[in-house]
């Protein structure tokens, strides 16, 4: 019997019925939830779920989510962008509520992860690549490191429209001041005041400077909308970055 097909796997990723803890906005079109799913068996940085919606006449929605928590507990936590034309992201943004019932499966993933090198293994760099929402699964990478007091260097190229969109500000903020993450923000329509980078998309010669040397052999992970992950991942290559070393996920057609 494969492992996918196991009983134990099957205990392991399951539905379950998550009920509504707490719901704050996390940036302008954004919505940070958390859930607390009896049964939960824990999951891994990077990993991610599919939240289910069922309306009463019995029609269901379904969509994947990057997890922003790690580790072992029965709460899990998300943090949503509202799509205009969505159909589950509008009414996790403005309808539901604390209290409120969704369900989800997972944890999904095996290749999207980290965890912290075992004591006999050579510590690697990691270096983490997002765009927009794409920095969620980055989130739960970083909490793992950050509560592992784990000594690999950490880098991160976050690309952003405004700094009114950054996720996780506060919480980013404090993994850098403790010398656990250096972030590079790159803002695409709005720079901060008084910043000497003009707003713009991401250019190659930017992308290089700030990008872990591919000597230093570092795992990559990167995040975002398709056109995005597309464009770093050639650019990495270009610049040497080992292929295997490489780790993706996109959102969007």
């Amino acid at each position: 019997m494969s492992l996918t097909s196991s009983p134990a796997t099957e205990r392991r990723v399951a539905w379950r019925v998550g009920t509504v803890v707490g719901v704050q906005q996390e940036t302008p079109r954004s919505r940070r939830i958390t859930l607390d799913v009896p049964g939960w068996p824990g999951s891994l940085g990077g990993q991610h779920v599919d939240v289910r919606l069922t309306a009463d006449d019995g029609y269901q929605a379904s969509r994947s989510y990057s997890l922003a928590s790690a580790g072992e507990g029965g709460v899990i936590q998300l943090a949503v962008d509202r799509l205009p034309d969505g159909e589950v992201s509008p009414y996790l943004n403005d309808v539901l509520a604390v209290g409120d019932e969704v369900e989800v499966h997972g944890p999904l993933g095996g290749w999207f992860v980290w965890q912290p090198s075992a004591s006999a293994e050579p510590v690697r760099p990691v270096q983490l690549i997002a765009g927009g929402s794409g920095v969620v699964p980055m989130v739960s990478i970083i909490r793992t490191h950050v509560q592992a007091g784990d000594a690999a260097p950490f880098r991160m190229l976050y690309s952003i429209r405004s700094p009114a969109d950054v996720f996780f500000r506060e919480e980013l903020a404090a993994a850098e001041s403790a010398g656990l993450l250096s972030t590079e923000y790159v803002y695409t329509r709005e720079a901060p005041p008084g910043s000497t980078t003009p707003a713009g998309r991401i250019t190659r010669e930017r992308f290089a400077a700030a990008l872990t040397p591919a000597e230093q052999e570092p795992t990559v992970y990167v995040c975002g909308a398709t056109p995005f992950v597309e464009g770093v991942l050639n650019w990495a290559l270009e610049l040497g970055h080992d292929p295997k070393r490489l780790r993706a996920e996109r959102y969007g057609g």
